[in-house]
């Protein structure tokens, strides 16, 4: 994705199969979009927009938005820096892209070929 800082690596701050979990929210069967937000961050609705968009094409990808402020154990763990923030995770809850800022369709859709 634009504005990516690739996470093939393994020091992501704790990503790790199980993250599913502390999610709260129900993944997706192939692979699920995090999106981490704050309350008055603009960028952030039109991520919002474009991650449902492409989850909508995408069978089996799941968009799951996180409130920044309500989730702060997660940000410090993950490292989330500024909203948004965007995790690709695959099917077993490991990060395999991450990115920081408003992406475009055609990069989450790019992304989104690491976890599948």
């Amino acid at each position: 994705m634009r504005g990516s800082d690739d996470t093939g690596r393994s020091g992501d701050g704790g990503a790790r199969p199980g993250l599913a979990g502390e999610l709260g929210a129900e993944m997706g069967e192939r692979a699920t979009l995090v999106q981490f937000s704050s309350a008055f961050c603009a960028p952030c609705r039109a991520t919002r927009r474009v991650l449902g968009e492409v989850a909508d094409m995408v069978p089996g990808v799941t968009h799951v938005e996180i409130d920044a402020e309500a989730r702060l154990d997660l940000v410090r763990r993950l490292g989330v820096e500024r909203t948004p923030t965007v995790l690709v995770l695959d099917a077993d809850g490991r990060v395999v892209r991450r990115a920081a800022g408003q992406p475009r369709k055609a990069d989450v859709i790019a992304a989104l070929g690491a976890a599948l």
